[in-house]
């Protein structure tokens, strides 16, 4: 059965697509139920078909000696005086010291502001 199971023909299959293949053909040899206690004695329980493999991802770290090398930022949505009506905090952060470099106060998000915010804080940026 372990060998059929590691056939050409199956080795990528679910004995649940497996028992119906073979009863098609008029061949019975045993229930899904059998075959996958069967790959759980060999240790080959698992997802059978072939699986991509992601390449691994390193988080980025940021890494500053002195402050003003490396800012971050972040947007912060704040509750307005209404229902649905939002404020969005703009906060650009010196990693090194963790002080806040500049921030704005928009009613709306946009890259456009986020630029402006940075040009005042560092007019050098471009």
């Amino acid at each position: 059965m372990l060998e059929l199971l590691h056939s050409e023909r199956f080795v990528d299959k679910a004995p649940e697509v497996i028992v119906p293949t073979l009863l098609d053909e008029q061949r019975w040899l045993c229930s899904a139920r059998t075959m996958y206690r069967l790959l759980a004695a060999e240790g080959e329980l698992r997802e059978r078909r072939r699986q991509r493999r992601h390449p691994e991802y390193k988080r980025p770290e940021l890494l500053a000696t002195a402050p003003n090398q490396v800012w971050s930022w972040d947007v912060t949505w704040l509750r307005g005086p209404t229902k649905g009506q939002y404020y969005y905090l703009y906060v650009l952060l010196d990693i090194y010291s963790r002080c806040v470099v500049g921030w704005t106060l928009a009613r709306r998000e946009s890259a456009d502001i986020h630029r402006r915010a940075a040009r005042a804080a560092n007019p050098h940026i471009h």
